[in-house]
């Protein structure tokens, strides 16, 4: 069979689902990571691939398929050889419908408005992992981005369709995401859905049988609603809205659902190092060097990303050094 090759983003909400999935069911892939920061995703290369110009893409033989759930729905009605562990349940049985609803409903929920809304008015959030600078690095990102996208439809005729395009979705998402109102609106939508899943958890421990295996949302097996349920938790935690949403009394259900997921070998072998989003929501944009092709090495991206690292904390090094070389100078000053 043709090899599993995606093109995605660490950082990204719909390839960290898409890269849960094809560890939960095991499947050997070849990843590409598609720097969104280094605007990777806009370059003609990937255009091509995907005229959105949006992560994940999934490219199976002569298939490409483009959207998260797309990606997800072709790995489950491709892959069904015995050993490899079934995500949703037969259609027809009793846990269908169960496990649909609660994937529909939590992939429902803006979660780039949640993201690019925390960043932007970091006083919705509590204990955010989002370093402060990140607001005013985003606001000036999303600035340049127009006006590359702008650029690169004139320079690309083929695609210039999908570039303004492209170009249309970014100011109105940057309305709505800047929008306190609109942030306040969906953050009290999120409650009440997290009270439905706070509600089918508590009948989940309810039916949990004598030998006290736990069982997860919809049943006594992992499903896509747990994928959806698990990287959605693990993005509020990251985003600062855990504490407003479970902890303390509030939730309990919720809380230690997330407490085991997180044990997961799966999820940790996704999501368990990527809180760190030093590289990628700060790094200048000096690493916006020449124009990339489409990557013909794995880690092309990971390299450039560990040199802008390594020179970050350089500079850092170095402006520790000088202070301290400052503080000397004066402090035998006063001895004078």
């Amino acid at each position: 069979m043709a090899p599993l090759v995606l093109y995605h983003w660490t950082q990204s909400f719909s390839s960290q689902k898409v890269r849960l999935a094809i560890a939960e069911k095991a499947l050997k892939c070849e990843e590409h990571d598609v720097n969104l920061p280094l605007s990777e995703h806009n370059e003609p290369w990937f255009m091509r691939l995907s005229s959105s110009g949006e992560v994940p893409v999934l490219i199976h033989g002569e298939n490409i398929i483009c959207e998260a759930t797309q990606i997800i729905d072709y790995l489950e009605a491709t892959f069904v050889d015995e050993g490899v562990p079934r995500l949703m349940p037969e259609e027809g049985s009793m846990y269908y419908p169960r496990v649909q609803h609660y994937r529909e409903l939590l992939d429902s929920l803006p979660m780039d408005a949640y993201t690019h809304g925390c960043i932007l008015h970091p006083e919705l959030t509590v204990d955010s992992m989002i370093p402060a600078y990140a607001t005013s690095r985003i606001r000036s990102q999303i600035s340049n981005t127009e006006s590359e996208l702008k650029k690169l439809a004139e320079e690309n005729p083929d695609l210039q369709d999908a570039y303004i395009a492209k170009q249309k979705r970014l100011k109105s998402k940057l309305l709505d995401h800047d929008n306190i109102k609109y942030l306040k609106k969906i953050l009290d939508e999120l409650e009440k859905v997290l009270d439905q899943v706070e509600t089918e958890l508590q009948r989940r421990n309810e039916e949990t049988p004598e030998d006290g295996n736990q069982p997860w949302l919809c049943g006594d097996f992992f499903s896509l609603a747990d994928v959806s349920l698990a990287v959605t938790l693990h993005r509020l935690k990251f985003l600062g809205l855990a504490r407003r949403n479970w902890g303390n009394g509030k939730r309990p259900n919720l809380e230690a659902y997330y407490e085991r997921v997180v044990k997961r070998k799966a999820f940790y072998k996704v999501l368990g190092h990527v809180n760190n989003i030093l590289i990628s929501a700060v790094l200048p944009t000096a690493f916006r060097v020449a124009k990339k092709r489409a990557p013909r090495v794995l880690g092309t991206t990971l390299l450039v990303s560990m040199l802008a690292g390594v020179g970050y904390l350089a500079f850092l090094c170095l402006r520790k050094r000088f202070a301290n070389m400052v503080l000397s100078i004066r402090t035998r000053q006063s001895y004078f």
